[in-house]
């Protein structure tokens, strides 16, 4: 029995190790979302540097929580570091789609193809809030951009027809996807639209005598009634 009791203090100091590198990894996923939930806001607002220097630091997150579990493939490949994995695909796409720049590859972030799939379908989200800040100025050639991004995207994610077990509820967040696309195209027809007929009634306030009080919001003079 002396060996039974020395086996099972081998298993107790494996799984101490597992448990000490389970909480550290735990903590580095909470940062790495923030980093990024941070990086997509600056994006947003266009504060270039800041998200850089968010971007920045995610990647450094990304990579201990990488270099630290690599002795636990089992606890790497668990839900919370795949999720906050796939937040950072997301931000690193999102900038990178919004920035026009180059999208990044799974194998540049360091992250495995179902999270970075995962975090590209997401992503679909932020780009319609980005199409729709555009929309509340008015119509640009940037939401063209944006909506053809979003359809490549759905292209893409639409002829992954692997079972979850691979890719891990992706179909869902295919659905997801379209189902966002098509409300995106809808508000963007929508706005179109508005703006064409604005410039109609302008036009046709303009031909009119007197039509150029109409932008402030009077009519031309009526002729007195007759008694």
């Amino acid at each position: 029995m002396k060996k039974l009791e020395q086996i099972a203090e081998t298993i107790r100091r494996d799984f101490d190790e597992q448990t000490s590198a389970r909480d550290k990894a735990l903590t580095q996923a909470r940062a790495l979302t923030r980093e990024c939930a941070l990086a997509i806001r600056a994006v947003h607002r266009e504060e270039t540097d800041v998200m850089q220097n968010h971007l920045d630091e995610a990647a450094r997150l990304a990579a201990a929580l990488r270099t630290g579990l690599e002795p636990y493939p089992d606890l790497y490949h668990s839900g919370y570091t795949q999720d906050a994995l796939k937040e950072y695909a997301e931000a690193n796409i999102t900038c990178a789609l919004i920035r026009r720049q180059p999208l990044p590859t799974p194998q540049e972030l360091g992250i495995v193809p179902h999270t970075y799939l995962n975090g590209l379908s997401e992503a679909v989200g932020e780009l319609r809030r980005r199409i729709l800040d555009i929309l509340r100025h008015g119509y640009s050639e940037e939401v063209e951009l944006l909506l053809g991004h979003m359809d490549d995207i759905f292209s893409v994610l639409v002829t992954m027809d692997y079972p979850d077990a691979i890719t891990y509820g992706l179909r869902r967040q295919t659905d997801v996807a379209r189902s966002i696309i098509e409300r995106t195209r809808g508000d963007v027809t929508f706005s179109l639209r508005g703006e064409h007929l604005e410039r109609s009634i302008s036009k046709l306030v303009q031909q009119m005598p007197g039509g150029e009080s109409f932008p402030g919001g009077s009519h031309p003079s009526l002729p007195p009634e007759e008694e």
